[in-house]
């Protein structure tokens, strides 16, 4: 019997959708996968340089460090394989590799909150609305984009225990002995650390970008409720700021640890004696001197290397306490 109008045949699917061919999901998919396959060989030929440029510059360079360090290679001489005896030389019998990482410690816990604390002190200071404060701000930032050497020259200057203008200063306010600053092991680290206070414009001008983006309404609301300044600094400002002084923490750090300051080298005369009876020896100092005075490149990418992994301990640290001190607005 023939189907009637209102009934399908057998094969079709009924009414007007019988004419229309049913696309394969499959072929779909497999289009779309095509295009992201496209998209992301593309993506990879984009990145390519930057790729190219982390195999060169830095996986190459550390595997080559890390077989140097296993070599008593010299700068004008092939050295041979001697295993782990740079590393147990550095660690059982160099004292002036210990007394490198003893100055690069004091340094560390010397200057970490000091920068960190005169940083944000000069950006809340810069945050105000005062009259003539872009000016101020452009002088602050001045000395964080002069040359090392020409700052070394000027503060070696001002810091002469004789002529200098601050023990000038200090003399005409009634201090008759002044310290000797680079010449005086006791004082010449708190001078390189003077120094280093002069250069905070950059970590300031980090915090001020952070402090801008705190929402001015949460201020206006602790108004509302009474809070003084002291109040809204504690309970607004540093939690607000905690990624922002996080981040300057974990730069501090590195930066510290990494200190290869010019003024040293401009006190020494060039000879690397790191200071006054070594006092301003710094582990990249010493590194320095060992490899590139000394020749020494086995036994000097040895002791990089042990500066490298104090580093990243005290760097793992940081980021273990991160949890408990900086508070995030997604929190």
């Amino acid at each position: 019997m023939r189907p009637g109008a209102g009934e399908a045949g057998p094969g079709t699917t009924g009414g007007a959708a019988m004419d229309v061919p049913i696309q394969p999901i499959w072929a779909a998919r497999r289009r779309r996968n095509q295009l992201a396959n496209a998209e992301e060989r593309a993506a990879f030929l984009f990145m390519s340089p930057w790729f190219i440029g982390l195999i060169f510059f830095l996986v190459v360079p550390l595997v080559y460090a890390t077989w140097i360090s296993l070599t008593d290679e010299q700068l004008l001489r092939v050295g041979d394989f001697v295993g782990l005896d740079n590393y147990a030389t550095v660690l059982t019998n160099d004292d002036s590799f210990w007394t490198s990482m003893r100055v690069t410690l004091s340094w560390v816990v010397m200057t970490t909150p000091l920068f960190m604390t005169a940083g944000l002190g000069v950006a809340l200071l810069l945050n105000q609305k005062l009259p003539g404060m872009n000016v101020f701000r452009t002088i602050l930032y001045i000395p964080a984009v002069l040359s090392g050497v020409a700052v070394a020259i000027l503060w070696f200057v001002l810091l002469n225990g004789e002529f200098g203008a601050v023990n000038q200063l200090l003399r005409a306010i009634g201090i008759a002995n002044p310290p000797y600053w680079f010449e005086d092991p006791t004082w010449a680290m708190p001078a390189l650390a003077i120094v280093g206070l002069w250069g905070i414009g950059g970590n300031a001008v980090i915090y001020l970008a952070g402090l801008q983006n705190i929402p001015p309404h949460l201020y206006e609301a602790a108004s509302i409720d009474g809070a003084g300044d002291w109040a809204k600094f504690r309970q607004i400002t540093l939690p607000m700021l905690s990624p922002t002084l996080f981040f300057i923490l974990i730069n501090s750090l590195v930066g510290a640890i990494l200190v290869f300051p010019a003024t040293v080298f401009v006190i020494s005369g060039g000879t690397f004696r790191g200071g006054p009876d070594d006092s301003l020896l710094f582990a990249m100092y010493y590194i320095y001197r060992k490899v590139f005075i000394e020749g020494l490149m086995g036994y000097g990418t040895a002791v990089a290397w042990l500066l490298t992994l104090a580093g990243c301990v005290v760097v793992f640290v940081a980021f273990r306490l991160e949890r408990r001190f900086v508070y995030y607005e997604t929190q």
